[in-house]
């Protein structure tokens, strides 16, 4: 599946990168996700793109994970979730785009609100999730939840469900999309889902994790299985 995640995003992406070729903020999302730094740290914190030598001690550069790029810079990897330009309401009614969650952990699942088999078991399965979870950590944690029905899912809809499952403190985030945007996310997270009534979908039980610079980490698969590799992917992440 994780294999099957990198193919989809690199093809929405290059979608992206094709349309918008000029942009700046494109060429900043095709970022490397390894870095080299010099083992002394002659340059502090200083990582390159590339494999060398450090132009101080001449010593050869070591890869490293490029996360304090990530923090420092704010650009993210090819295979990004934040590379998608789709538009997004929040609960709050606010309009945001996917990057604005970047640089927290984030833990997606997708659901609708009128959903009376599976989605249930999939908000408790986010809820179990979160009681695993340090207080002191949920700071460097975002949860949200992506109606696959956004016709019904309004804002206010998503509100109201919040408010009623308890989720509505400030690491908890609702969206609704439009049906391309949905569709597409969905996609990018091998979710399938289909309407079999006007009230009604089959779809995907699937729970994603990702890091703070929107690549996918983990995926737990099922309803009501065991969380103990989530848990210990998001403690790692949120560390």
């Amino acid at each position: 599946m994780m294999t099957y995640f990198k193919i989809v995003v690199s093809v929405l992406i290059l979608c992206v990168v094709t349309t918008s070729c000029n942009s700046d903020k494109t060429k900043n999302s095709q970022k490397y996700l390894v870095a080299y730094q010099c083992p002394m740290e002659c340059e502090g914190d200083k990582v390159y793109k590339n494999e060398g030598s450090c132009p101080i001690c001449k010593m050869d550069l070591r890869p490293v994970e490029n996360t304090s790029k990530l923090e420092s810079t704010g650009e993210i990897s090819e295979t990004s979730i934040f590379n998608l330009t789709s538009k997004w309401h929040t609960e709050e009614g606010d309009k945001i785009q996917l990057e604005e969650l970047k640089g927290k952990t984030l833990v997606i699942v997708m659901i609708y609100t009128s959903c009376k088999a599976a989605c249930p078991r999939l908000v408790a399965d986010m809820r179990n999730i979160e009681a695993e979870i340090p207080e002191e950590r949920l700071k460097n944690l975002q949860f949200a939840l992506v109606s696959i029905d956004p016709d019904i899912d309004t804002p206010k809809r998503l509100k109201a469900f919040a408010i009623e499952n308890q989720m509505n403190d400030a690491h908890w985030t609702f969206l609704q999309g439009t049906e391309s945007g949905v569709r597409e996310f969905a996609n990018v997270l091998s979710v399938k889902y289909k309407e079999i009534s006007p009230i009604d979908f089959s779809h995907s039980n699937i729970i994603s994790v990702f890091n703070a610079g929107g690549e996918l980490v983990h995926q737990q698969e099922g309803l009501g299985v065991d969380n103990k590799e989530t848990i210990e992917t998001i403690l790692k992440l949120t560390e």
